[in-house]
Formats: C-alpha cells, structure tokens, sequence
C-alpha cells in the first residue's frame, strides 16, 4: 500500500509511544461535526485496541445524525471528567486551537499530549502535532496515518474515518478533496465502512422540525455585495417554534453559498442570552474566510470559517459585511 503521510510518519510514532499504557482522553471541539465525532471514534478505538483505557469527551452532544458511529460507546463532557482529568493523557481532534475544544474542556486538559487536525489556523498547541491544512478532514489524516503504521481499522472505526471524510468533502465535492480522499475512503469501505449508511443516516434522516428551520433560513437570505454574498439569520424564535436546536444547523448554509453568482454564504445564529455565532463558506480559497473570521475571534479553512462572539456589537451584521466585501476586493 502506498504511504500516505510520510512526513507524519516519526511524528505518529512518538505520539503512540508518549500514549502508550497510559489512560487517554480523546477531546473533539464543540458543536461536533462528522469529522470531530468520526476522528474520535476512530481514534479511540484503535488506542483501546491496543490496551489503552480510552474516554472521548465533548463540549456538546453527539449529534442525533451522527450517533450511528458511536454505538457502545460513552461520550463524556468535561465537568463530568474534570475531577479525575488529570488521570489521562489528552489528544485533541479536529480543534484548531485548544479553546476550540471550549473553555471547560481546556481547563480540564491544560497540556494536551497530541493534536491532530487541518485547520489553517492550527499553530500547533500540543506536545505531539498532526497538522496539514492541506488536507480536507481530520480524519483523512488520521486514516492515513493509521494504515502507514499498519494499525488494525475495525469496521466502526472504518465507518468513523469514511463518514468524516465524506462530511468535511461536502460529499467529495470541495475543492479539497484530492486523490488521496478517494484512496482513503475505498480503502476504508474494504475494512466495513458502509457508504449507503453513511448517506442514510446523514442525509435521509430529515426531521419535520428541521425542514422547517431549514424554511426560516431561506427566507431570511438576503443579497449583499452585489449579490456576491448571501446572508441568512436565525434567531431564538427560529429554534423555539420549530422544535430545533443548534445541531440542526449543519448544512444550512451551504443553501446560502449554492446560489448561482454568490461567492461568500453566510449564516448568522442570533442567541437569546446576546452571543452572536456565524458561519461562512465560499466557493474559491482565494477569498479566505478563515481570515473574514479570524477579525471576530474565529478562524477555520480557506472555504469553510466560523466565529463565536459573546459580546458583538450592535452593528456586527455591518462590520461582517464589510469584512466580506474587503477580502473580495483583495481577491479581485
């Protein structure tokens, strides 16, 4: 088999060397996506494989979507872990810096062993680091990695690895996804992973309430920039009057960025407490939304960025667009 991460290859063994006998926990970030869940998932397995006492713990919930990938298996939150943290070695997936895993979670695990993730804006926090921003998912990096040292990819952990690369392609459609992607997942498919489950449970799983949240945000999209950008909000009554939260989100805005001649799609979540989170994704890497973000707090990729503002400003929906409408001008 071809080695796909050579440059990791020193790196993943000391990681598995500072790790090994030692009890692990696998920290993801909050909101989780399928590459967060799926690089969890995968990660501990293959540690507890090899006789580590593995725990995974999140900020948030696994989402309902993706809780056909942790099927045995107990995801903790911090306060829930935080009396016996010190007990275990902690590897970051999926988290460009070490709040992304959120505050509680950095406080519990203040000197993380290994990170491993493909954030642009992934400095490299840990003792270990795994990062290539040239890569589209975690978990490309971590199936490649894995099959290089020849671990052992059970079939949950093969359904893990395909199901992040599958989300963090945009179903292998981003720019990102590369050749590399495409050797991954068949080699993952050979090991268990299900394509057509992955897809059922992702994608064919719709919940009334989140057809209609889905409703709200259309109808809020407005053009801005020329109609270059397309910008939809929802607000603590989107959620409450259609029976959603949070983790219904995933997808929306993407609806935003697929509208012919929009370059920059935009979703804004107003909050009841005052928080404002948004997320932006474009269809070029040349307009680096990871850079529109990064002036709010935020960072992420090229093409896929989001922030998270406890105290924004009264004029944060103007101050955005502007930050937007400058980056396309660089980009002209």
């Amino acid at each position: 088999m071809e080695k796909f991460y050579p440059e990791f290859k020193a790196v993943f063994t000391g990681l598995l060397a500072a790790l090994e006998g030692r009890r692990v926990a696998v920290i993801g970030h909050a909101r989780p996506d399928g590459d967060c869940i799926g690089a969890q998932v995968a990660l501990a397995r293959v540690l507890a494989a090899r006789g580590n006492e593995v725990i995974c713990v999140n900020g948030d919930a696994v989402p309902r979507r993706l809780n056909f990938l942790t099927l045995g298996m107990t995801f903790f939150r911090p306060d829930e872990v935080i009396k016996k943290a010190g007990d275990y070695a902690a590897v970051f997936v999926d988290c460009a810096d070490h709040a992304r895993g959120g505050q509680r979670a950095k406080a519990a695990f203040p000197h993380p062993i290994g990170n491993i993730d493909h954030h642009l804006s992934d400095a490299g926090f840990a003792d270990i680091n795994l990062v290539d921003s040239s890569s589209a998912a975690t978990c490309e990096i971590l199936a490649g990695v894995l099959f290089d040292h020849g671990l052992k990819v059970d079939p949950q952990a093969a359904q893990a690895l395909y199901t992040g690369i599958l989300t963090d392609t945009g179903q292998f459609r981003f720019q990102s996804t590369s050749r590399r992607c495409f050797v991954l997942a068949g080699e993952l498919v050979a090991r268990g992973a299900s394509p057509s489950v992955a897809g059922y449970e992702l994608y064919e799983r719709e919940t009334p309430g989140r057809l209609r949240l889905l409703e709200r945000f259309l109808a809020s999209l407005r053009l801005e920039c020329g109609g270059r950008v397309a910008v939809g909000t929802l607000t603590p009554d989107s959620f409450s009057e259609t029976g959603t939260g949070p983790e219904d989100t995933e997808g929306l805005v993407d609806y935003a960025r697929s509208m012919d001649g929009v370059e920059v799609g935009v979703l804004i979540e107003l909050q009841s407490n005052g928080p404002v989170k948004a997320s932006l994704r474009s269809k070029e890497p040349s307009v680096r939304v990871d850079l529109i973000a990064g002036k709010f707090g935020g960072g992420g990729h090229a093409c896929a960025a989001g922030l998270n503002m406890k105290e924004p400003p009264p004029d944060f929906r103007a101050r955005l667009i502007e930050a937007i409408e400058q980056r396309l001008a660089a980009k002209a």
